[in-house]
C-alpha cells in the first residue's frame, strides 16, 4: 500500500515539475524567436537553457515512469512474498514429515503416508491401501494416537483418521 501512495506522489510531482519546465521552454522559445537568434551572448544563453531543460525532461520522465511502476506493480511484490512464505511453510512441513518417517518402522511408514495422502481415510481403506491386516492397522493407529500424531472420528462402523498436524 505504501508503494501505491509513493507512486501517486511521484506522478503528481513529475507532472507539476513537467508543467513548469514546459512553460519555461515555451518562454525561451518565444524569446529566441523575438531575438532572431544569431550567435550572440543572449542566444547562447538560450541554447544552453534549452539543453538543460531537455535533461530535466529526461529526469521528469524517469520519475514519472517510477511512479507508474510503483502504482501498477506493487501488488506483484506482495504476491511473490506471500508465495515464498507458503513455499517455506510447505518445505518445513515436508522436512518434519521426513524426520517423522525416519523414526518409524516400515508398516508405520505405510500407514502414516496413506493417512497423509487421504485425510479422513477409514481404517478399512487403510487395510486395502497398505496391504496390512486389520489387527496390524489397529495396533499402528493406537500407537499413533498415543503419540498424538492422529485423531480418530466415528464414521459408521469404522473410524475416519486425520493427522493432528499438517505436514
Amino acid at each position: 500500500m505504501k508503494n501505491r501512495k509513493l507512486g501517486i506522489l511521484l506522478i503528481v510531482i513529475a507532472l507539476l515539475v513537467g508543467i513548469v519546465i514546459f512553460s519555461f521552454m515555451n518562454r525561451l522559445s518565444s524569446t529566441s524567436k523575438e531575438l532572431n537568434c544569431f550567435p550572440t551572448e543572449e542566444c547562447s544563453y538560450i541554447e544552453s537553457s534549452f539543453s538543460i531543460s531537455h535533461g530535466a525532461i529526461g529526469i521528469i520522465s524517469f520519475i514519472l515512469s517510477l511512479g507508474v511502476y510503483l502504482l501498477l506493480f506493487s501488488k506483484s511484490e506482495e504476491v511473490i512474498l506471500e508465495r515464498l512464505e507458503q513455499e517455506k511453510k510447505s518445505n518445513l512441513g515436508k522436512e518434519k514429515f521426513d524426520i517423522l518417517l525416519k523414526a518409524m518402522d516400515e508398516n508405520e511408514q505405510k500407514v502414516i503416508r496413506a493417512i497423509k495422502d487421504q485425510d479422513g481415510i477409514t481404517q478399512s481403506t487403510l487395510t486395502i491401501r497398505t496391504g496390512l491386516s486389520r489387527s496390524k492397522i489397529s495396533e499402528v493407529i493406537k500407537g499413533f494416537e498415543s503419540k498424538n500424531l492422529i485423531k480418530r472420528k466415528n464414521k459408521g462402523k469404522t473410524f475416519s483418521i486425520y493427522l493432528t498436524e499438517r505436514f
